[in-house]
């Protein structure tokens, strides 16, 4: 049974491998998600809709794939709702006030870092010195992102201000939900039941508005594009909270949530491949600074 498999790789060299695995592949597709996120679509819409399709496909597996939670884990839940929606609302702002090449990369570049602390705390991990000059060398790559875009990019200097505080109290919200999910789903005797309950009752925060603003918008969207958005922004985002979730429960939290912001890498690259933005040697050489922490976090430990 695939659950049982799962849970007999925790704490084992073959989990922290799995884990290593599951957190580079959430950040591939947690790029794929903001760069669907990134688009002339209402911050509001773009997020509601997807926490709608992502949803619809939790109600599915609910329904015919996995058993009801414990009794144990709606405290968690009610927990997960609340923290996960004062993160989305605070996304939302900070993408309405700031450009996202400089938001974006301060939320991935701050989240870390709180996430460390965090997992030390309540979790007790603790990271080797060379650990911490590889978290060192990968926020100095993310945080020389942020500041190159803001200088050499067009962004809304007005607005900026607020969009840079925003962003920081947004990677606050990472790290908080980051470590909250960790304790939930290993808390959960069946971490896919976890998971499947996470998605459903995630999704219920932000939609309900998304619509309210979309029927009241003078130009609305077409339904279909947003069905079609909706679904895939959906089924990746599944993918790749279900695969920083599962990892952080096969290994440290710490570790992967570092390992996560590789995603910073990626959607330059996805910027660069699909958007056709450019990425200049200056960017080229930050991206690495990112790379190299990320390996020398994985090195040390």
């Amino acid at each position: 049974m695939l659950t049982d498999w799962v849970v007999s790789l925790e704490g084992t060299e073959a989990g922290h491998q799995l884990a290593l695995i599951l957190a580079l592949a959430a950040a591939v597709l947690h790029a794929f998600f903001g760069a669907l996120q990134k688009s002339k679509l209402d911050p509001w819409i773009a997020r509601g809709c997807m926490d709608a399709g992502y949803g619809i496909l939790a109600a599915g597996a609910a329904i015919f794939l996995v058993p009801m939670p414990e009794a144990s884990l709606w405290p968690v839940y009610l927990g997960v709702f609340v923290i996960h929606a004062v993160y989305k609302v605070l996304q939302a702002f900070a993408y309405t006030h700031g450009a996202y090449t400089v938001v974006y990369p301060v939320v991935r570049g701050t989240g870390p870092i709180f996430t460390v602390f965090g997992a030390y705390w309540f979790f007790g991990e603790t990271f080797q010195p060379m650990q911490w000059m590889g978290v060192a060398v990968l926020l100095t790559g993310i945080f020389g992102l942020a500041v190159y875009n803001m200088i050499f990019l067009d962004v809304n200097r007005a607005s900026l201000r607020p969009a840079l505080i925003l962003a920081v109290l947004t990677g606050g919200m990472v790290a908080v939900y980051t470590t909250y999910d960790a304790y939930g789903i290993r808390l959960a005797e069946n971490p896919f039941t976890f998971l499947v309950w996470f998605f459903l009752i995630n999704s219920l925060s932000i939609t309900p508005y998304a619509a309210f603003r979309w029927y009241h918008m003078a130009e609305r969207p077409k339904i279909g594009f947003l069905i079609r958005r909706g679904f895939l922004g959906g089924a990746v985002a599944i993918c790749s909270f279900g695969s920083i979730m599962m990892a952080t429960r096969l290994d440290k939290v710490g570790e992967a949530a570092i390992l996560r912001e590789t995603s910073t890498v990626f959607a330059a690259l996805i910027g660069w491949a699909f958007l056709k933005e450019t990425v200049g040697p200056r960017r080229v050489a930050l991206m690495t600074l990112i790379a190299l922490g990320a390996v020398i976090v994985e090195m040390g430990g």
